[in-house]
């Protein structure tokens, strides 16, 4: 279930907003009464309430908006359980000066903003000890291994405990804690206000994570980056899960370069499946896992980490065979007979990972291959390991490929009026692939089109090789017609609604 935390100035919003909230199907809602202007009569938001209703009112200290005395505090919490609202919250350090009083239930609670405390096992026997019939535990994460141990408290307590982890790196316990035991989490009524860090919407918990399918059984995959925020894997992802009617979900993990180690082997002990990975760990995350692709040994990258049945963890390279596969759908689109690479001048520009993966395709279709940068030494260190030509970037316009293919950021969003080739360096029989899907169409393909190029764009890539995952982590035959439109859509929301 998911409490939906409704803060505004005016009792006569909140009531709007809660009225809103029960027709868009929500079970329990909480009140911040601290964040009222004026707060008069609290029978006026109880009487008729909409749903299940949680009464909260958070001091300075704990992050609250709340102005007037402790006291008239305490009597507002105290005229909420007169009321007989269903639950109040009440912080462990005045628990005691509430007493129990009908049928409201009492939520005891802790909130720590700057870290996860070592002893959080003190902290719930604190809570308990307090008359709980809810515990309520929040910290903020400073890397997903703490975010492992909340739920890990979560799945051990025998009082129902709401415990998960602030901030991005804590995200994915939000999430998850109903499959580990929590009664409830929470979201907000809007992605446009945050009641704390790292709080989803209830719209993106239903929609996105399809959080009331989540149960003990759901598996759980997702991406690995730092940052991930930009991420539209989870999209594609959980839309694939619900059109196959897998019980699944797919997340962001926030792990940075210095907590990847620790990282890695906690989420193994909550049974996370998969990941992909992305930017910066798709060199370190080799090393943490018992077979690696060929691929992935030739390419020095992997984007794929994934789990068999057997638990054997494996390393793969999806980019590799998407980018060949988005190629040879361009190759068929221009006519090329056979849509063969072998022996046509192809031009990369960038010298990064992706670059790296597409190049050694290139290379072993037979394609005639140069490569480029913005920088010379990692230009030159890719060609020798491709054993490939290589050209300056300021000479980049005379190489006259037959195909471009631009794994560079020049001309993402938000920087969507730059291009890394000029249009009068192009031919129109010239193949252009952008490995860009966002936008899908860069300048550079429309410039390309104007030109009368043959063109394939990287949302077409970014689809295959996260096909190529999802038959990693179910062994079932990705929907590559939902994936697509998916990405599509979440990329230009305007362009679909």
């Amino acid at each position: 279930m998911i409490c939906v935390s409704i803060g505004r100035s005016r009792m006569k919003l909140i009531r709007a907003e809660h009225e809103a909230l029960k027709r868009a199907g929500a079970q329990l809602v909480e009140l911040r009464l601290d964040w009222l202007k004026r707060v008069t009569d609290i029978s006026l938001l109880l009487k008729d309430r909409p749903t299940p209703t949680l009464i909260t009112c958070r001091r300075a200290e704990d992050r609250g908006k709340w102005r007037g005395t402790e006291e008239e505090r305490l009597t507002l919490l105290r005229s909420a359980i007169a009321g007989g609202v269903e639950f109040v919250d009440l912080e462990v350090d005045v628990a005691s000066e509430i007493p129990r009083y009908g049928k409201t239930r009492r939520i005891i609670s802790y909130h720590n903003f700057d870290e996860t405390p070592d002893n959080l096992d003190e902290i719930y026997k604190q809570l308990k000890e307090q008359d709980a019939d809810i515990i309520k535990i929040v910290t903020m994460a400073n890397s997903p291994a703490d975010g492992v141990r909340m739920l890990e408290l979560v799945t051990a307590s025998d009082v129902p405990t709401v415990g998960f982890c602030m901030g991005e790196f804590g995200l994915f316990t939000r999430i998850l804690c109903g499959k580990y035991g929590s009664p409830f989490t929470y979201a907000s009524f809007s992605s446009e206000r945050e009641l704390a860090p790292g709080q989803l919407s209830f719209r993106e918990m239903i929609e996105l994570y399809h959080h009331d399918k989540i149960n003990q059984e759901t598996s759980v995959y997702g991406v690995l980056g730092d940052p991930i925020g930009h991420s539209y894997s989870p999209q594609i992802h959980n839309a694939a899960f619900r059109k196959e009617d897998i019980n699944a979900v797919y997340i962001p993990f926030r792990i940075s370069e210095q907590h990847f180690g620790e990282s890695i082997r906690a989420l193994k002990r909550i049974g996370v499946g998969g990941y992909s990975v992305t930017i910066p760990h798709k060199e370190r995350v080799i090393k943490y896992a018992d077979h690696v692709d060929e691929s992935v040994t030739d390419i020095g990258a992997s984007n794929t980490l994934y789990r068999n049945a057997r638990g054997t963890w494996f390393a793969a390279n999806t980019d590799y065979e998407a980018a060949l596969t988005t190629l040879r759908i361009g190759m068929q689109k221009a006519g090329w007979p056979g849509a063969t690479m072998k022996d046509r001048k192809v031009l990369i520009l960038g010298a990064g990972g992706v670059a790296r993966a597409i190049g050694l395709g290139v290379k072993r279709a037979g394609g005639m291959l140069t490569v480029t940068s913005r920088t010379k030494n990692r230009t030159k260190q890719l060609a020798d390991h491709l054993s490939c030509n290589h050209c300056s970037w300021e000479n980049r316009g005379a190489a006259a490929p037959e195909i471009l293919i631009n794994c560079t950021p020049v001309g993402m969003f938000p920087n969507v009026d730059e291009t890394p080739f000029n249009q009068n360096w192009m031919s129109d029989r010239t193949l252009v692939f952008d490995t860009i899907y966002n936008p899908e169409n860069t300048l550079l393909i429309k410039q390309a089109r104007e030109k009368g190029c043959h063109v394939v764009s990287g949302l077409e890539m970014f689809v295959q090789q996260a096909a190529a995952q999802f038959e990693c982590f179910t062994s079932q035959n990705p929907p590559l017609d939902v994936m697509r439109d998916t990405l599509r859509k979440a990329i230009s929301p305007v362009s679909y609604s």
